[in-house]
């Protein structure tokens, strides 16, 4: 297996990004979506980059006081890769690192071969089980269907129409 190499940084700056001037201009309920779009036009035009990646820190802290309410400035790192694409991630936000998987330590332990019978008595118990488990459920499908024709399902009665009552003071009639 070859060995993964890690991407070497290029170049990182630290910019206080400005959002209030970008967001206004959009309507409120879409004020932390440009706020996300003014940093990656930000930092395309200040890394002179193709491509920007925004951190998960920096994503929560856009979006921390929900979509009306963006920060009005942002602390940020932009580091750019010999690839030519750029990270921007919030100031002081923990570096997550890529750890390969620890592997399991195999030499001191030995597995266990079961014998045939034993290999046996354990589908036997598997099968057994599975049968007691489709018993259970028509014996259960059973009780509703049963359950169904004693109680039918029966709408409730229409409300009689409201009887009309007549006025103290009825109206004067129609001339024609």
């Amino acid at each position: 297996m070859a060995k993964k190499e890690e991407k070497t940084v290029k170049l990182e700056r630290n910019y206080t990004i400005p959002l209030r001037k970008a967001f206004l201009k959009a309507p409120a309920y879409r004020r932390a979506k440009r706020a996300v779009s003014e940093v990656r036009i930000f930092a395309t035009r200040h890394m002179k980059a193709s491509e920007v990646k925004i951190g998960k820190y920096l994503n929560l802290a856009l979006w921390k006081h929900g979509i009306k309410n963006p920060p009005h400035h942002v602390k940020v790192v932009c580091t750019k890769d010999a690839e030519g694409i750029v990270k921007v991630e919030l100031e002081g936000a923990p570096t997550e690192k890529m750890e390969a998987p620890k592997k399991a330590i195999t030499k001191g332990l030995k597995k266990e071969k079961k014998s045939k019978a034993e290999q046996k008595i354990e589908e036997k118990a598997a099968e057994v089980k599975e049968e007691q488990q489709e018993k259970a459920k028509e014996i259960q499908k059973e009780e509703i269907r049963e359950l169904k024709k004693e109680h039918p399902h029966v709408h409730a009665p229409r409300m009689p129409p409201p009887q009309k009552t007549q006025d103290t003071h009825p109206p004067a009639p129609k001339q024609k």
